[in-house]
C-alpha cells in the first residue's frame, strides 16, 4: 500500500531534488536503506524529518516492505510515485557516487552475483571490515575448523571455532563492527541484508588460490543482534571411502559384506556432527559404478559425487524426503540414500523400497545402534516390517586424536581405570601436552569409533520382544556385538586417544 499526498508543494520539492540529498540520509555513517533492498523494491529515500522519511517509489509498495522500513528507521514512511527510469537512475547514481556514502562492504561488493568464487587471498585492496571478515575465514580454515560461530554479546561479538568437535573462543570483535561484519558475510552468502528479524539460510563458495571451499550459512535473530553460523565444507579435509574413515577391521569387513546385498536397509546413527554423512558418502563411493543406478535425497547436498543422481530437499516447493523418495522410486534405482529418516511417512516409503529390491542407506537420530529398531517402532512402524527390512545399524562418534608432536605417556589414575570399566591397567596411557602444531589443545584431528549391530534372524525377534535396554545389550553381546565404549577403550589402550575424550563422547555411565 502506497501513501500518495497530491500536494503541489511536495511534488515541487520532489522534482527539485536533482541530487536527491541522498548523502545526507545516513544512519551511523551508512545509507539508511541498503542498496540491495532499494534495488529490489525500486525505491529511494529523498527527505526526512524528525518523525518521517520521504521515499520515492515506482509503484505501490507492499505493506510488508513498508513495515520493514518503519521497523528499521523507527519513523513513519511517506511514499511518492515517480517514473521508473528516474528511480533506477537515482538509485545507481546515489549508491555509487563516492567514498563516504557507502561502507566498505557495499562499496566494493555491490553486485551480489560477483562474490561467487571470491578469493580470500586477494586482499591487496581490502581494508576495514572486509579484511577482518577474510582473516577470520582464513584463520578458521587454517585451523581446520568445521564451523564458525558469530555470537553477539551485550558489548562485543564473539567468534568461536569448532575444532575437532569442540568450540573454542578465538576472537572478539568490537560491538560497533558487528553489523558491518554480519552484513559482509550476508553479501557473500547472497542473503537479504535488509532482513534481520527472521532466520535465513544460504551458501557461499569462496577460493583460496586454486582451492575452492563451500560454506553453509545460517542466521537467527537473538537478543543482541543476529547470530550467524558457517559450516565449512572443505573437500580437501574430506577423505571418502570405507578404507579411509578409520573403521576397525572387523567392522570394515562386515560393512563391506552388507553393501553387497541387493535389498534391505542400512542405518547409520549418532548425534549431529558425528560423521554420519561422511560414512554414507563413503559407502556410496564403495558402490559407485557405471553399472549401478545410485540416487540420493539429501538436506542439503553437501558433496557432489559422480555417477549418481543427488537431489536436494527444498521445503519451499514441498520437496521433502518423503516426496523426493517417492519420485526416486520411479527412476529405476538400484541403491537409494535418504539423508535422514525423520518421520513415519519417510520410514514407510524407505521400508517398502527395501522390500521391493532396493538397497536403502539412511541416518537416524538415536544414541546407539540398539535403540534404532525401537525408534522406528516409536514412529509407528510395525515390528514385522522392521524385521523384514533392517539389515544392520552402524552407530558412531568422532573422538579427537592425540597430537603426535606433543604426545607423552603417563601412569593412569585409579579413577581413570574405573572410567574405562577396567579392574586394573598394567600399561601406560597417552595424552597430548599441547604445542604449536595443535594450537595448544593436545589433540590434532579426529577418528571414528563405531558399533555395528547386524540384524540376524534370532536377534531380530528377540530385540522386538525385549524392552529392557540392559537385556537387549546382553542379547546382542552374545552375538558378538561390541559397544562404542568398548571400541573407545581399545583406542585408548592403543594410545590413539584419551580417557577424557572417550568419556566426553560416550558418557560416563555408559558401558
Amino acid at each position: 500500500m502506497t501513501t500518495k499526498i497530491p500536494s503541489p508543494v511536495i511534488e515541487e520539492l520532489l522534482s527539485a531534488k536533482t541530487d536527491w540529498r541522498f548523502t545526507d540520509l545516513l544512519l551511523n555513517g551508512q545509507p539508511i536503506l541498503p542498496y540491495p533492498f532499494a534495488k529490489k523494491h525500486r525505491l529511494i529515500p529523498f527527505e526526512e524529518t524528525q518523525h518521517e522519511v520521504f521515499i520515492a517509489v515506482t509503484a505501490p509498495v507492499d505493506y510488508e516492505v513498508l513495515e520493514d522500513i518503519r521497523f528499521k528507521l523507527k519513523k513513519e514512511v511517506l511514499c511518492f510515485q515517480k517514473p521508473q527510469d528516474q528511480i533506477d537512475q537515482a538509485i545507481e547514481t546515489c549508491y555509487h557516487k563516492g567514498a563516504g556514502v557507502l561502507n566498505e562492504v557495499k562499496d566494493q561488493k555491490e553486485d551480489v552475483d560477483a562474490v561467487e568464487g571470491y578469493d580470500l587471498l586477494d586482499q591487496q585492496n581490502a581494508t576495514g571490515i572486509i579484511r577482518i571478515a577474510d582473516s577470520i575465514l582464513l584463520e578458521a580454515i587454517g585451523q581446520k575448523a568445521s564451523d564458525i560461530h558469530f555470537e553477539p554479546q551485550e558489548n562485543s561479538l564473539e567468534v568461536r571455532f569448532r575444532i575437532d568437535g569442540v568450540l573454542h573462543l578465538c576472537k572478539t570483535v568490537q560491538k560497533n563492527q558487528q553489523d558491518e561484519l554480519i552484513t559482509r558475510l550476508k553479501v557473500l552468502s547472497k542473503l537479504d541484508i535488509a532482513e534481520n528479524r527472521l532466520p535465513q539460510d544460504g551458501r557461499m563458495k569462496l577460493s583460496i588460490g586454486e582451492r575452492q571451499i563451500d560454506f553453509r550459512v545460517s542466521t537467527v535473530p537473538v537478543v543482541f543482534g543476529e547470530r550467524m553460523v558457517l559450516r565449512i565444507l572443505d573437500k580437501k579435509n574430506i577423505h571418502l571411502g570405507l578404507d579411509a574413515i578409520g573403521l576397525p577391521q572387523d567392522v570394515l569387513s562386515s560393512l563391506k559384506n552388507i553393501l553387497t546385498k541387493t535389498q534391505g536397509i542400512l542405518l547409520v546413527t549418532g548425534p549431529t556432527g558425528s560423521g554420519k554423512t561422511t560414512t554414507l558418502y563413503s559407502a556410496l563411493k564403495e558402490l559407485q559404478s557405471t553399472s549401478v543406478n545410485i540416487m540420493t535425497i539429501e538436506d542439503p547436498v553437501e558433496y557432489k559425487l559422480s555417477h549418481m543422481a543427488q537431489i536436494g530437499v527444498n521445503h519451499k516447493i514441498n520437496l521433502s524426503f518423503s516426496t523426493g523418495l517417492r519420485h526416486i522410486l520411479r527412476q529405476d534405482p538400484d541403491v537409494i540414500m535418504v539423508g535422514e529418516i525423520r518421520d513415519k511417512e519417510t520410514a514407510e516409503i524407505a521400508i517398502q523400497a527395501s522390500l521391493t529390491g532396493h538397497l536403502v542407506l539412511s541416518t537416524l537420530h538415536t544414541n546407539d545402534a540398539l535403540s534404532a529398531p525401537a525408534r522406528l517402532v516409536d514412529m509407528g512402524i510395525e515390528p514385522f516390517l522392521i524385521s523384514s527390512s533392517l539389515i544392520a545399524v552402524l552407530a558412531q562418534r568422532l573422538v579427537r586424536v592425540i597430537c603426535p608432536h606433543c604426545k607423552e605417556n603417563y601412569e593412569p589414575s585409579i579413577e581413570e581405570i574405573k572410567d574405562l570399566g577396567l579392574v586394573f591397567c598394567d600399561q601406560k596411557l597417552f595424552r597430548g601436552r599441547g604445542c604449536s602444531e595443535c594450537f595448544g589443545f593436545g589433540y590434532k584431528g579426529r577418528l571414528g569409533i563405531y558399533e555395528l549391530l547386524i540384524m540376524n534372524g534370532q536377534l531380530k525377534s528377540l530385540l522386538h520382544q525385549e524392552h529392557d535396554p540392559v537385556k537387549r545389550l546382553q542379547l546382542a553381546q552374545k552375538e558378538g556385538f561390541i559397544t562404542l565404549r568398548e571400541q573407545g577403550v581399545r583406542r585408548v589402550l592403543e594410545g590413539v586417544t584419551t580417557v577424557e575424550e572417550i568419556i566426553r563422547v560416550t558418557g560416563k555411565g555408559d558401558l
